[in-house]
């Protein structure tokens, strides 16, 4: 009686997973990224002809972060198969066991790319820059930098920045005197965290928060604020799309990189891989400064971008020059701490 009735509870889990199994295969292919005008663009560039080949393909937008991710894989309940990272969040993520490991001869090999682009988990999606924006047509004095971002006397008026530690800190320091060069050796130090949070102390009552980055460019544009700091490709986007009068100062602004992951156990996964391939193509990927102006990571894509639009992109040797890049290891390293710092300083607001 015993075995007959664990045959029947097996039978029926079996079952169970079995249909689970065939629902999570016969969904579509979902792929996740930022929203606003950049996933505007990479629809235009990347998702509607990748449906046109045959795989049916769905999007949605996140505004990051690993607690999404970690709750999506460890809850047995994840329903994304590709999705754009950043850097930290790739090394960890992958550390975790949150994403697939990436067979670089399915998505065009390695010499495809960039060197510095492909990772075991992950592949360059694009490089970005994060800038000072302001509006031409309604700034009196233009900012010249960090320093005048927080200089309130200078330039009254709210300014927004977005809601965590990462990259505020490090233009906060860069806003007191510190060197780009030197901002995280400085910021390794406890006296360089609390110089920052110090300097950030300064502006705290005039500043506004953004979460996702298609907000900069509408704040701007509402006259809620004077200067914000903005994804560059969100402020060319805008001044294409709506006639804008955007400027960005590259100045001392971190550049960094995002990249495609694969979700660890996804049904999808040779699909997934197909799409991760079509969009590292050197003829999409030159494609997509049109709408956002946005560094390639296909070694041959760059020079088939349209010359007019170089000038805006982050890999312009003259943006480039003046630009640091972001230390991903520090965030690795530091990132859940002054999280942890930056909810309670922006809690007390």
């Amino acid at each position: 009686m015993k075995k007959q009735l664990w045959a029947t509870v097996a039978g029926a889990v079996t079952m169970a997973c079995m249909g689970s199994q065939a629902m999570a295969q016969s969904r579509d292919l979902n792929v996740v990224s930022w929203g606003g005008a950049y996933q505007d663009g990479q629809k235009e560039v990347f998702f509607k002809p990748f449906n046109a080949t045959g795989t049916k393909l769905t999007d949605e937008a996140w505004d990051g972060g690993l607690g999404v991710l970690r709750t999506k894989i460890k809850g047995g309940n994840n329903n994304w198969d590709v999705v754009q990272v950043e850097s930290d969040e790739l090394e960890i993520g992958c550390d975790e066991g949150l994403y697939e490991k990436l067979d670089l001869n399915k998505i065009g090999g390695a010499s495809r790319y960039l060197p510095g682009t492909t990772h075991t988990c992950g592949v360059g999606a694009i490089i970005y820059n994060l800038v000072l924006a302001y509006d031409g047509d309604k700034m009196k004095t233009a900012p010249n930098g960090w320093a005048d971002f927080f200089d309130t006397k200078k330039i009254p008026g709210k300014r927004s920045i977005r809601n965590g530690a990462k990259w505020n800190l490090e233009v906060a320091l860069i806003a007191d005197g510190v060197s780009s060069k030197d901002v995280y050796k400085v910021l390794r130090t406890n006296d360089g965290v609390e110089r920052a949070f110090k300097k950030l102390d300064t502006i705290k009552g005039d500043l506004v928060f953004w979460k996702s980055g298609a907000q900069p460019p509408q704040m701007l544009a509402a006259g809620d604020v004077v200067m914000t700091t903005a994804y560059n490709g969100r402020i060319t986007a805008a001044n294409d799309k709506d006639k804008k009068n955007f400027k960005m100062v590259w100045k001392d602004t971190p550049y960094t990189m995002d990249s495609w992951v694969i979700m660890k156990g996804t049904p999808q996964k040779a699909n997934a891989e197909k799409l991760v391939e079509f969009m590292g193509r050197a003829e999409n990927q030159a494609k997509l400064p049109k709408y956002v102006r946005y560094g390639v990571t296909n070694a041959a894509a760059a020079p088939m971008v349209d010359k007019s639009l170089l000038g805006d992109l982050p890999t312009n040797p003259n943006n480039l020059k003046v630009a640091f890049a972001e230390d991903v290891k520090f965030w690795i390293d530091n990132g859940d701490k002054l999280a942890e710092r930056w909810t309670k300083w922006a809690g007390t607001k």
